[in-house]
């Protein structure tokens, strides 16, 4: 699609805008990734935690941020504004990672005058899980609710593929860096210390939100009732009406349960059945330049699939990835070395990557600009709520299935107990269930088809 002069300046983004979008879309999914594999593993290798109270963890944590962004949403467009949620928000976030630092058997078990061990255990599982609804209030009140909808805010349908390119990458490129980074600060200075720094980066960044943020001029204020507007998404008339939105969800709900059958368990998968060992990686220069030059070619590569997707259509795109995403999965059920799950990794990114700037941006071309806030907490029912209740629990009962079939099935943790270990055939069932996203998305098709004759 060709723009011309005058339209190609209206839907440029300038550097500000950019520079919030690298820096609150960065630290919000390095604090989201450490979440997604740091908090996983800090239950289960530190505090004794099971596969069962990881997926009861993610689910709480499903809820309480679909429950943040419905209201904090649509409060943000009653006050007409995003940075009043955002800077501070980030603020909070960070002190809130800050106190897992402090959580541990020893503290939980002397604070609250517990000797019994499994009653420790209970009670430090307990916190922890506490702590991470606590943790995702503030994540999703500036981040979920507030950064999501000033992006709908600032960019238009001609410029959300190279801005979701660029997002895109965020998660990617943090999973990675928290992976290599934390878990080798986990392994030099421990748990605590790698809390205490994250939180402080996290919270840091917020402040420089209240230099750097500017909303959208005029926006759109909310003037009807506050609690009639929290239930707005869910009239029918409002799902007939915005019917593409809702099949857009629909794809987004499918391909986001697929992700979450794996991902909360992928790092243990990867460290107890593969034998991945961050601790005693040999990282020497050549493979840190391959590594820095690969990552560099992903970046190009993902912000390169925006701009196209920008100028070719979505439409285009969206099926291939799927079939990317799909086959990926599907290969990694059958991989059993470390290296060869290395090769493959780029072919589920590559499906997982375009699928996320697809949909991101369809959700976003989709939803009224006049009730940006309100439409966020109906999103995060669809990207988060129900994908983060039934992903990780139909990704533990496959587990528990399978995992007595594998020799590297079980692993007895430091406290002598034996847990079962995530095993492949995750990736199989996550492939199954990525297949039915090519449903919505050729509904969507069709619709627009039939507008168009």
């Amino acid at each position: 699609m060709y723009l011309g002069g005058d339209l190609l300046r209206k839907v440029k983004l300038g550097r500000q805008i950019w520079l919030n979008l690298v820096i609150f879309g960065f630290m919000g999914q390095v604090a989201w990734s450490m979440e997604n594999v740091y908090f996983n593993t800090f239950l289960f290798n530190t505090i004794g935690g099971t596969t069962r109270d990881i997926s009861r963890m993610v689910a709480l944590s499903a809820a309480t941020a679909v429950v943040t962004t419905f209201l904090i949403g649509t409060l943000s467009d009653k006050v007409n504004s995003r940075k009043l949620f955002i800077a501070p928000g980030y603020i909070l976030w960070g002190a809130t990672v800050a106190v897992f630092a402090f959580i541990s058997r020893d503290n939980v078990g002397s604070l609250l005058g517990l000797s019994d061990e499994a009653a420790v255990v209970t009670a430090t599982v307990g916190v922890v899980i506490l702590m991470d609804c606590v943790m995702t209030f503030m994540g999703s009140t500036s981040n979920d609710a507030a950064f999501n909808a000033w992006v709908t805010d600032i960019t238009v349908p001609e410029n959300r593929g190279t801005a979701e390119g660029v997002l895109a990458v965020m998660p990617i490129l943090s999973t990675l860096i928290v992976t290599v980074g934390f878990g080798a600060g986990v392994s030099t200075f421990g748990y605590p210390k790698c809390f205490l720094a994250l939180g402080g980066a996290v919270a840091f960044s917020g402040v420089l939100g209240f230099f750097t943020i500017k909303d959208k001029p005029g926006g759109h204020r909310s003037d009807s009732n506050y609690f009639k507007d929290l239930i707005y998404g869910f009239r029918p008339s409002v799902i007939r009406e915005n019917r593409r939105l809702y099949l857009a969800l629909a794809a987004v709900c499918i391909f986001s349960t697929a992700v979450q059958m794996f991902l909360p368990y992928l790092f243990i998968y990867l460290q107890h059945y593969l034998g991945f060992d961050i601790a005693n990686m040999n990282i020497t220069p050549k493979a840190a330049v391959i590594a820095v030059g690969a990552l560099l070619v992903f970046i190009a590569g993902a912000v390169g699939l925006g701009v196209m997707v920008d100028r070719f259509g979505k439409s285009r795109f969206a099926l291939p990835s799927v079939a990317v995403f799909v086959i990926g999965l599907f290969a990694a059920a059958f991989v059993e070395r470390l290296a060869v799950f290395g090769a493959l990794a780029p072919v589920i990114v590559a499906g997982y990557g375009l699928l996320m700037i697809i949909l991101n941006a369809t959700v976003r071309d989709f939803t009224p600009e006049e009730k940006v806030g309100q439409f966020q907490g109906i999103r995060m029912i669809f990207f988060v709520l129900i994908p983060m209740v039934l992903g990780p629990y139909a990704g533990n009962s496959v587990i528990e299935s399978f995992a007595s079939k594998h020799a590297a099935g079980t692993f007895v943790n430091e406290f002598g107990e034996i847990v079962n270990v995530p095993v492949p055939e995750i990736f199989a069932a996550a492939a199954m269930a990525g297949i039915f996203i090519i449903v919505p998305l050729l509904l969507i098709r069709k619709d627009m088809k039939e507008a168009k004759s």
